[in-house]
């Protein structure tokens, strides 16, 4: 008999992936979704996405460990059963389609070969609904938390564990990269990045990483001049060169809010000098920062007041 699984304390002990049909419907979807979340694949032999979908779903539902369940059901071989779910209003008139399936009812449905990240947010917002989320969400948590706490070394070694189980995981690669800047692997983690695809290389979190590291190695360059910066703003408060590189020193040391404001000071003073230099060197401190980060916000605050003034 096979076991079922409960999506907040999951021990898979059977594969979650199976084929199902109209007689065993009821159990292994409408009876099975009150434990765990059900994903239903319709789909037929003649159908081209359903070549690329079915894999791609297969993939996501058993790196969920026992948290959802996929059972496929070929349309040809189970007429009466599309037949009775279409009158139930499920839009079956083409394939793939798939529903899921939780607490005995059509929780939500998507049609077509959705691309693999675009199916770990459906699975995702799935899993929310009996209070679950996928490993990936638990192990970048805990990962995060060594890392708040200091232990980069416990944090590289989940970020880089989830990175080989899952290559396309662009918040795991950039907990990687940040491990290896806090351990002073800066050329490592640049080597990593580097080696990312196009479509990684722009994501949000990575690009946050690379500007980190944009900035650090400006910023070193810059501290040791940091003295004849604030001398040339002495004689010119108008040097906005100087400006925009004490910033970029300050913000090495780690004085945020103090880079930020230089960065504000310029802009307030010249706006416009050298194509917006100083607006767009603090756009890239929020990037590296993060837009959540509170020196972020506290200067994104004091940007718009200067800019819609």
């Amino acid at each position: 008999m096979e076991t079922i699984i409960n999506p907040n304390n999951p021990t898979p002990a059977t594969d979650p992936v199976m084929d199902g049909d109209q007689r065993n419907f009821m159990k292994d979807v409408v009876e099975a979704s009150r434990e765990v979340p059900v994903l239903v694949d319709f789909w037929a032999t003649w159908c081209g996405p359903c070549k690329t979908l079915t894999p791609t779903l297969e993939k996501v539902v058993r790196a969920a460990a026992g948290r959802v369940k996929l059972v496929k059901i070929d349309i040809d071989k189970n007429q009466q059963l599309v037949q009775q779910l279409t009158q139930m209003g499920l839009p079956l008139q083409s394939v793939p389609t798939v529903a899921a399936f939780w607490q005995g009812q059509i929780a939500d449905v998507f049609q077509g070969a959705l691309p693999e990240s675009e199916i770990k947010k459906f699975i995702e917002t799935l899993l929310k609904l009996g209070g679950g989320q996928m490993p990936s969400a638990e192990l970048l948590a805990e990962a995060q938390g060594l890392f708040d706490e200091g232990n980069h070394t416990g944090a590289l070694e989940i970020y880089a564990t989830l990175g080989q189980q899952e290559p396309e995981n662009a918040e795991a690669l950039a907990g990687l990269a940040r491990c290896l800047l806090a351990l002073d692997e800066e050329e490592q983690a640049k080597n990593m990045l580097d080696s990312l695809n196009d479509k990684l290389k722009a994501h949000p979190e990575i690009s946050s990483v690379r500007a980190q590291i944009e900035l650090a190695e400006a910023g070193r360059a810059a501290q040791s001049q940091l003295g004849a910066f604030e001398q040339r703003l002495a004689a010119d408060p108008d040097d906005h060169e100087a400006r925009i590189e004490l910033a970029i020193a300050l913000n090495s040391t780690d004085h945020r809010m103090e880079a930020a404001d230089a960065l504000l000071e310029a802009i307030r003073r010249d706006r416009a000098w050298n194509d917006e230099a100083a607006r767009k060197q603090l756009l890239k401190f929020f990037e590296a920062w993060g837009f959540m980060d509170p020196a972020s916000q506290k200067a994104r605050r004091a940007l718009s007041a200067l800019l819609f003034r």
